[in-house]
C-alpha cells in the first residue's frame, strides 16, 4: 500500500530562500567558461530575480474536453492525486522557484476556484507576495469575456502594469502535471536577450503530430511553427535538438520540439504586443507568438522531464492512476519540491481488514473489509463493507456525514455518503459527494465509450464511468 503525503504550507517561507542561494550558480564551474558566456550568466542571475517576475496562469476556458468533471466547477480547481487540485501545480511551481506574484485569470465556475486560492495560500501574502484570482468582466476597455489565451491578458494589462518592480511575466497553463523550475527558464530568457522565450519539449516521430511543433535555428532561436503536422510537414520539422541541451543519442531519438504553452516575456514586450503590434489577436501560440518570431529573438528553453496534459477525461484519469503505481513518473510530494494544497487537518486514513494494493488513500478516508487495487481515493471518503474496487478514480467528499445522518437519510429512502457495501467498481470517476447505494455494479460490461445519461448523474467518456459530483446512484444499480 502506497501512503500519498500531504503537503504543508508552513514550508512556504524556505522555498524563495532556497532558490535565492543558486543564482549565482558555482564559482568553481564558471571559472572555465568563455568570459563572454561568464558575463552573460552573471547578468542574468542579477536580472533574473525572482521578485521581479510575474506569473500568469491562464485557467482556461469552459473546460468542454473535461465535462462532466467541469460542470460545477473550473479546469483548474478540479482535484487531482487524492487531495489536490489542478491549480496547485502551476502555483507550485511558481513557489518553488521563488516568484511570490501569481495572477489566475479566470472565467467559468470560478467560485470553488477562488475559495481554495484563498484558503490554500493565505499565508503567502507577506512581504508583498500574493496568490490572486482574476475572472473575465465586462469594462469600460473590453465588453466581452475572454476570446483567448493572449485576450485574457489584455484585459488585465492595466492591473499587470500597476504593478512595480515586474521585468518578467511567465504565462502559464492551468492544466498540465509537472515540475518546472522557472527560475531557471528565466534566467536562460535573460542570458539569451530573448524577447520571448517559450517552453520546449523534446518528442520522439511517434507523438509529434500531436503537437503544435517549432523548428530553431543554431542558436535556440525559434524560425517556424507548424500546428500538429503530419507526412513531409512532419518531417521538414525536425531540428537538431542538441542545440537544446540534448545528448547526440537522445536528440537522434527526439528530433522535435514541442510547445509546452507555457511563455517568458519581457513586460515591455508583452504590452507593446497586446496593446500596439497585435491588438485584435486573441492567441498567445496560433497568433501573437509566431508573428512576433518574424521581428524578434524568440528563444526555445528546453525541459526534459515528466510532462502531461491533463486537458482530457481519459488523459486526467491516467495520469491520476499512474501516481499510484510503483516508482510513478511523478509524484504529488518531493522533499525538495513539493506541490502545496489546501491544509485540511484531517486525520489520517483508517484501514480496516482490507486488501489494498497500488493506491494513494487520501486523509480522512474509511475503507473497511474490502479490496482496493490501482485506485486513487480522495480525502473524507467512506467505503463500506464486502466492495471490490479497481483502476478507479474517488474524488471524496468536502464534509463528513456522521452515523446518525446517514441514518436519517436512509430511513427517508436515501443513500448515504460515499461508497456503500457490497459494489463492484471498475474503470470509473466517482466526483465528490457522491452517493453508491449498496450491492451498485459500476464496471461498464458493454463496453460503452461514449453516453450521456444526465439523469441518471452519469456520464461515459472514452469508456470511462464517471459519477457526477453529488450524484445518487440507488440500490442494485447495473452501470
Amino acid at each position: 500500500m502506497k501512503m500519498n503525503a500531504m503537503s504543508l504550507c508552513s514550508t512556504f517561507a524556505k522555498a524563495p530562500e532556497a532558490r535565492l542561494s543558486r543564482r549565482g550558480g558555482s564559482k568553481v564551474a564558471r571559472r572555465g567558461m568563455p568570459a563572454v558566456r561568464r558575463a552573460a550568466q552573471t547578468r542574468a542571475a542579477a536580472e533574473a530575480d525572482p521578485s521581479r517576475v510575474l506569473g500568469i496562469i491562464l485557467g482556461g476556458g469552459a473546460g468542454s474536453r473535461l465535462f462532466p468533471l467541469t460542470k460545477t466547477r473550473s479546469k483548474p480547481a478540479v482535484p487531482i492525486g487524492g487531495g489536490y487540485r489542478l491549480i496547485d501545480v502551476p502555483v507550485s511551481n511558481c513557489i518553488n522557484s521563488g516568484i511570490q506574484r501569481v495572477f489566475v485569470l479566470t472565467q467559468y465556475n470560478s467560485t470553488s476556484l477562488n475559495r481554495h486560492l484563498n484558503s490554500s495560500y493565505r499565508s503567502f501574502t507577506g512581504n508583498g507576495g500574493f496568490v490572486e484570482s482574476l475572472s473575465a468582466m465586462v469594462s469600460p476597455e473590453s465588453e466581452t469575456w475572454f476570446e483567448g489565451t493572449a485576450d485574457a491578458v489584455r484585459q488585465y494589462l492595466w492591473e499587470f502594469e500597476a504593478l512595480k518592480n515586474i521585468d518578467n511575466v511567465i504565462i502559464l497553463s492551468g492544466d498540465h502535471l509537472y515540475r518546472m523550475d522557472y527560475l531557471d527558464f528565466v534566467r536562460n530568457h535573460v542570458e539569451k536577450n530573448a524577447d520571448i522565450s517559450v517552453g520546449a519539449l523534446p518528442e520522439i516521430e511517434e507523438n509529434a503530430s500531436g503537437f503544435g511543433l517549432m523548428k530553431i535555428d543554431g542558436t535556440g532561436k525559434i524560425v517556424e511553427f507548424a500546428e500538429k503536422p503530419k507526412g513531409d510537414a512532419l518531417k521538414a520539422m525536425q531540428v537538431d535538438t542538441t542545440v537544446l541541451g540534448l545528448s547526440k543519442e537522445e536528440a537522434a531519438r527526439k528530433p522535435y520540439i514541442a510547445s509546452m504553452g507555457i511563455y517568458v516575456f519581457k513586460k515591455d514586450v508583452l504590452v507593446s504586443l497586446l496593446r500596439d503590434k497585435f491588438p485584435k489577436d486573441t492567441d498567445f501560440g496560433g497568433e501573437i507568438i509566431p508573428k512576433a518570431a518574424a521581428t524578434m529573438n524568440v528563444q526555445a528553453h528546453l525541459f526534459n522531464g515528466y510532462w502531461e496534459d491533463i486537458g482530457t477525461v481519459k488523459s486526467f484519469f491516467n495520469a491520476n492512476l499512474a501516481m499510484a503505481e510503483e516508482n510513478p513518473s511523478f509524484e504529488f510530494f518531493d522533499v525538495n519540491q513539493p506541490i502545496y494544497t489546501r491544509p485540511r487537518y484531517l486525520p489520517p486514513a483508517r484501514i480496516l481488514n482490507c486488501q489494498i494494493s497500488e493506491c494513494i488513500l487520501g486523509h480522512g478516508s474509511l475503507v473497511q473489509d474490502s479490496k482496493v487495487h490501482h485506485s486513487v481515493v480522495g480525502v473524507r471518503s467512506v467505503i463500506g463493507d464486502g466492495c471490490d474496487i479497481k483502476d478507479a478514480l474517488l474524488m471524496g467528499a468536502d464534509y463528513y456525514e456522521s452515523e446518525a445522518e446517514a441514518s436519517a437519510v436512509e430511513a427517508k429512502g436515501g443513500v448515504a455518503l460515499g461508497v456503500g457495501p457490497n459494489c463492484t467498481i471498475r474503470n470509473c470517476i466517482i466526483d465528490k459527494n457522491a452517493r453508491i447505494g449498496a450491492n451498485c455494479s459500476i464496471t461498464n460490461e458493454a463496453g460503452v465509450m461514449e453516453a450521456d445519461l444526465e439523469s441518471q448523474g452519469i456520464y461515459i467518456r472514452s469508456g470511462i464511468v464517471i459519477v457526477v459530483k453529488g450524484a445518487t446512484i440507488p440500490a442494485g444499480t447495473v452501470i
